[in-house]
């Protein structure tokens, strides 16, 4: 397993300047970082760089984040990555759709300061290795 400090976080996110802050805010708490435009290119990037987490944005041209994440999750080699949906969509439908797609989580960007989305990558990347060593 490799250590806290080298675990990599996949970014998938089209708007440039949220992008930079989440990924500046993760590379600060010694994350390895990559950023994907859009689904597509993360479908492309994700077998390279092999990720311990994926954020995952909804909206996004070439391929949405919902398909992103039914393509990931009927994949043996990414169906156990945790994919935090982070989305500008609020509705409790929307919610629904992505939990039951196979999201690990749901979150909001105008209802979440980005130091609460990085302490939940911490926290879920820790369960995951005390996970792994069982």
């Amino acid at each position: 397993m490799r250590p806290q400090a080298h675990k990599r976080v996949m970014l998938v996110e089209d708007d440039e300047t949220l992008a930079e802050m989440y990924a500046i805010r993760l590379k600060a708490e010694d994350f390895d970082v990559m950023r994907a435009e859009n689904g597509k290119v993360a479908l492309e990037d994700i077998p390279r760089f092999k990720p311990d987490l994926i954020l995952l944005d909804i909206m996004m041209p070439e391929m949405n984040g919902i398909e992103v994440l039914k393509y990931l999750r009927h994949q043996k080699e990414t169906r156990t990555i945790p994919i935090f949906i982070l989305t500008a969509l609020s509705q409790g439908r929307d919610r629904t759709v992505g939990l039951e797609a196979g999201a690990d989580d749901f979150i909001i960007k105008s209802e979440t300061m980005p130091k609460e989305v990085v302490q939940k990558v911490k926290v879920a990347l820790d369960a995951a290795s005390v996970a792994h060593n069982f």
